[in-house]
C-alpha cells in the first residue's frame, strides 16, 4: 500500500505540467570509454542525475528551455541549452583537465557527493585514486585498498581475503563485470586478482544494499573492467621485481568498437632458480592472469560487451609437493535502450573456480607414495535488469535473476607403488533464483528514500544424494542413520526468503545529511574452513536438507557532511548486524574428503556492531583519507564455549588507517599508508598435563577465542617519480619500502616445547612478514 501511495503521488505531480526526456551515453573524449557517475543537471538547482553503470543517463524536464551541464571531477564541464518540445537524445563526450583547482572541479561532484546519494555504507574509488597508494613491492592493488576503508579488514597478513562489518570472508560478493569470483587473491592474500591496467571503477557497498544485490550477507564489491580504448591503440604495463604486466587496447572500428587484454605474470620462481639446490631445484612459485574484453556499438540503442579473466597460481616445492588454484570468468552483457526512460541490461556468465593439490614421495624412497585433490564449483547465470526513468525524482529498477550451481567437492587419488584408491564426494547440483524491485525517490531538496524487496529462493537439486542423521548432543558429531538419493531434477531441499530493502536521506543544509537504512540478505552457500582464512583447498558448498541458508539483518544510521567547496567529506556510521545460521564446527572436525562433513558441521548465531569514521580529502597537492573503526564481532554457537558468545577470529576492536599522498611537482610525489588493528582473537590453552615429560595443553574453561594477540601496526611509503613525458611515451618509476620500520606482527601464536631442551616451555610467535620489503616498479604507457 505505501509503494502505491509513492508511486500515485509520483505520477501525479509529473503529470501536472508536459514533460519530456532528454537521454544519452556520456564518454570520455579520448579514449571513448562510458563515464560511470556522471553529473547531469540544471546549474544552481538540485534537479539532476547521474550516469549509471553503462554511462547511460536520463533526465525529464518539463517542456521548454533548460541549461544541462554535464561534469565530473577531472574532466572539464560542458554547458548546453536545450528547448524541450519533445524527447531528445543528446550523446555527449568529455575531455579530461589537467587543471587541479577550479571551478570545475570543485562543483564537479554535487550529483555525487555523499550528503545527496540516497546510498549509505558506500564507498566508490577510482582506479586513479587507488594508483596513489604504497603497497608490497610498489604494486597497484585493488584488495589492498579497500582493506584502507572504515568496516573492513583481515586477520593479518596472508590472509586469502577480508572481512566486512563482522561477516565472513565467503560473505563477500565480488564481482568482476558482474560475473562472481570466489578467491580473489594471488599468492596466498599478497596481491589481488584484479589487473590495475584493466579495472575502470570500483563500488565497495557494505549495508543497506540495493535490492538487485542478493546472495552473500556482508558486502558487494562490484568491479567494472575498461572498455578498451576506440579512438587509438595503445600501450601499458609495468616491470617490477615480483611480476611484470602489459596492456594493450584500441579500437576494433573507431568509435564503433574496441578491445582491451591486460596480462600478468610473476616471475619469484625465474629469481630463485640460481639458489635452489637438490631437492628444492624443482621448486615453483607464481602466478598469471589474462583479462580481456571486447564491446560493440551495435547502434544507437544496442550495445554489446564481452569479458573473460583467467588466472592460476602455482606452487611446487620441490617436486614433492604442488598445488595450483584459479578462477576463469565469462560475462555477456547487452545494453538496450527501449525509449528514453527504459533501459535494460541483459548478463549472461560463466564462473569457474577450481583447485588441485599433488603430494608424493621423493624418486629415492623405496615406497613410492602418492595423494592427488581435485575440487571446484561452476556457475552459469543470468540477469535481465531493467531501469525506468519515471522523472527527476523517480526511478525503478527491476529484474530477474537465476544461477545454476554444480559443485564438486573433491576427488582424491592415493596411490602407494601399483596400488591405488580413488574416493569422489558426490557432485552437488542447485539452483538460486530471485526477482526484485527497487522505488528511488526524491521529494523537494531535503528528503530522499530508496525502498525494494528481493524475493530470492534456492533448490537443492538431484541428481544427487541427501545424507539424514540424528539428533545428538550439541557440540558432538552428529549419528549418521542413512542417505536417499535423487535423480536428476528432483528437489532435495529448498529455501525462500523475502529480503526488504530501505535506504532514507534528510538533508539537514547545504553541506550536512543524515541518512539511514535496514536491509535483509540470504546466503545459499557456504565456505567450509577450519583455517583462520581461507586457503585454496578451503570448500564451498550449498545448503541442504542439513545445513540452512544464512539470513542477516542490518540496520544501520549515518551523519555525512561535505565541507564548502568539497575541500573535504565527512562521515561517521554505526551499524547493527543480527546473523542467523552461520557456520560452525565441531571440535576436531574433519573436513578432508569428508563425505558425512554435515555431521561435523553447527549452526550458529552471530552479531556484530561498531562506529566508522572517515575522512577524506581528494582536492589540491595533499589528498587521502583517514578512516577508523570501533566495532565486535561475536556468535554463539550450541555446544561450544559453554554455550556463551565469544569473539570471531577475525574480530578487532579497534582499527585505524591513515593515508595520505603529496605532490611535490608534477613529476615528484610521495604516498604513506599506516594502520594499527587490535589483535585478533585466539585460543590458547591454560593448563597441561605432563606425560613422560611431555607437555599435553589442554583447555579448562573450554571457551574459544579466550586470549587476543598483541596489536598490529604497519607503515608502508612510496615515491614516485615520472620521467620525462614524451608526446606518445609516458613512464615513471615507483619505489616503495614496505613494513618500514621492520614490524614483526604475529599471525598466530603456538606453544611447543624446545626441541632441544624437552623441559623447557616456548611460545613461539608466527610473522607472515617480518622485515622491511624493497620494492621498484617501472610503469609506462605508450
Amino acid at each position: 500500500m505505501p509503494f502505491c501511495l509513492l508511486m500515485l503521488t509520483a505520477f501525479s505531480s509529473s503529470a501536472q505540467q508536459q514533460r519530456f526526456t532528454i537521454s544519452g551515453y556520456v564518454k570520455d573524449a579520448q579514449s571513448g570509454e562510458s563515464l560511470i557517475g556522471i553529473s547531469i543537471g540544471k546549474p544552481g538547482t538540485s534537479v539532476g542525475t547521474v550516469t549509471n553503470e553503462y554511462g547511460f543517463y536520463s533526465l525529464t524536464l518539463p517542456a521548454g528551455t533548460h541549461e544541462i551541464q554535464f561534469s565530473y571531477m577531472g574532466y572539464t564541464a560542458q554547458k548546453f541549452t536545450v528547448n524541450l518540445t519533445s524527447n531528445k537524445r543528446h550523446d555527449i563526450k568529455l575531455a579530461q583537465s589537467d587543471r587541479q583547482l577550479n571551478e570545475v572541479v570543485i562543483t564537479s561532484k554535487q550529483q555525487e557527493k555523499n550528503i545527496n546519494t540516497l546510498n549509505t555504507s558506500v564507498n566508490k574509488l577510482d582506479i586513479s585514486e587507488i594508483r596513489k597508494l604504497p603497497t608490497l613491492m610498489g604494486e597497484v592493488d585493488v584488495i589492498r585498498t579497500i582493506q584502507t576503508l572504515p568496516g573492513v579488514n583481515t586477520v593479518g597478513e596472508g590472509a586469502a581475503s577480508f572481512n566486512v562489518r563482522g561477516g565472513n570472508g565467503d560473505e563477500n560478493l565480488i564481482l568482476l563485470d558482474e560475473a562472481p569470483v570466489y578467491n580473489s587473491t594471488h599468492m596466498l592474500g599478497f596481491f589481488s586478482v584484479f589487473n590495475p591496467d584493466a579495472v575502470k571503477n570500483i563500488n565497495l557497498i557494505k549495508g543497506g544494499f540495493p535490492a538487485e544485490y542478493g546472495g552473500r550477507t556482508s558486502s558487494v564489491l562490484d568491479i567494472r573492467m575498461k572498455d578498451g580504448n576506440n579512438q587509438k591503440f595503445g600501450l601499458t604495463g609495468g616491470i617490477g621485481n615480483i611480476f611484470s604486466r602489459l596492456a594493450i587496447e584500441g579500437p576494433l572500428q573507431k568509435d564503433k568498437s574496441s578491445f582491451i587484454v591486460a596480462a600478468r605474470r610473476s616471475y619469484m620462481d625465474v629469481l630463485m632458480k640460481p639458489f635452489l639446490k637438490g631437492d628444492m631445484e624443482d621448486t615453483k612459485l607464481y602466478f598469471y592472469d589474462v583479462t580481456a574484453k571486447v564491446n560493440f556499438n551495435l547502434n544507437k540503442n544496442n550495445n554489446l560487451f564481452v569479458s573473460t579473466y583467467f588466472g592460476r597460481d602455482v606452487f611446487g616445492f620441490g617436486g614433492t609437493a604442488n598445488m595450483n588454484w584459479g578462477n576463469n570468468t565469462a560475462s555477456i552483457r547487452w545494453n538496450h535502450i527501449f525509449n528514453n526512460r527504459l533501459f535494460l541490461n541483459l548478463t549472461t556468465y560463466y564462473t569457474k573456480y577450481s583447485y588441485s593439490l599433488d603430494f608424493k614421495t621423493d624418486e629415492d624412497e623405496p615406497v613410492k607414495q602418492q595423494f592427488k585433490w581435485t575440487s571446484n564449483i561452476i556457475n552459469y547465470g543470468v540477469k535481465p535488469a531493467f531501469t525506468y526513468y519515471i522523472n527527476s525524482n523517480n526511478t525503478l529498477h527491476f529484474g530477474v535473476q537465476g544461477t545454476y550451481y554444480t559443485f564438486k567437492p573433491g576427488t582424491g587419488t592415493s596411490r602407494e607403488d601399483d596400488r591405488e584408491v580413488v574416493k569422489t564426494l558426490r557432485d552437488k547440483n542447485s539452483i538460486e533464483g530471485a526477482v526484485y524491485l527497487d522505488h528511488e525517490l526524491k521529494i523537494g531538496t531535503k528528503f530522499g528514500i530508496q525502498y525494494g524487496v528481493r524475493y530470492s529462493g534456492f533448490q537443492f537439486r538431484g541428481k544427487g544424494t541427501a545424507y539424514y542423521y540424528a539428533d545428538t548432543t550439541a557440540g558432538i558429531r552428529k549419528r549418521f542413520t542413512g542417505t536417499q538419493d535423487f535423480e536428476s531434477g528432483k528437489t532435495i531441499a529448498d529455501y525462500y526468503n523475502f529480503e526488504p530493502r530501505l535506504s532514507a536521506r534528510y538533508a539537514l543544509n547545504s553541506t550536512s545529511a543524515v541518512k539511514v537504512a535496514y536491509s535483509r540478505s540470504a546466503q545459499y552457500m557456504h565456505q567450509l574452513s577450519n583455517t583462520a582464512s581461507p586457503t585454496p583447498v578451503d570448500i564451498w558448498t550449498p545448503v541442504s536438507n542439513n545445513v540452512k541458508p544464512q539470513v542477516t539483518d542490518q540496520v544501520t544510521a549515518g551523519y555525512f557532511y561535505n565541507a564548502p567547496g568539497d575541500q573535504f567529506e565527512v562521515s561517521a556510521e554505526v551499524f547493527y548486524k543480527k546473523m542467523e545460521n552461520q557456520l560452525d564446527y565441531i571440535d576436531d572436525a574433519d573436513l578432508d574428503l569428508n563425505e558425512f562433513i554435515e555431521g561435523d558441521l553447527l549452526a550458529s548465531k552471530g552479531r556484530a556492531y561498531g562506529l566508522e569514521l572517515y575522512v577524506k580529502k581528494d582536492i589540491g597537492n595533499t589528498t587521502g583519507w583517514v578512516s577508523y573503526t570501533l566495532s565486535r564481532s561475536e556468535r554463539q554457537t550450541p555446544g561450544l564455549s559453554l554455550n556463551e558468545w565469544f569473539t570471531n577470529r577475525y574480530d578487532r576492536t579497534h582499527n585505524v588507517n591513515v593515508v595520505v599522498s603529496h605532490e611535490f611537482t608534477k613529476r615528484l610525489s610521495l604516498s604513506g599508508n599506516w594502520v594499527f588493528a587490535s589483535g585478533t582473537p585466539a585460543t590458547f590453552a591454560d593448563a597441561r598435563l605432563e606425560f613422560q615429560d611431555w607437555d599435553i595443553p589442554y583447555n579448562t574453561t573450554e571457551k574459544r577465542n579466550n586470549y587476543r594477540l598483541k596489536p598490529f601496526h604497519r607503515l608502508d611509503l612510496s615515491v614516485t617519480y615520472k620521467g620525462k613525458q614524451l608526446k606518445r611515451w609516458k613512464g615513471e618509476w615507483v619505489f616503495s619500502l614496505y613494513n618500514v620500520y621492520a614490524r614483526r606482527n604475529a599471525y598466530t601464536v603456538y606453544f611447543r616445547q624446545n626441541p632441544d631442551d624437552p623441559g623447557k616451555k616456548e611460545a613461539v610467535r608466527l610473522s607472515i612478514i617480518g622485515s622491511i620489503i624493497p620494492g621498484i616498479t617501472y610503469n609506462f604507457k605508450f
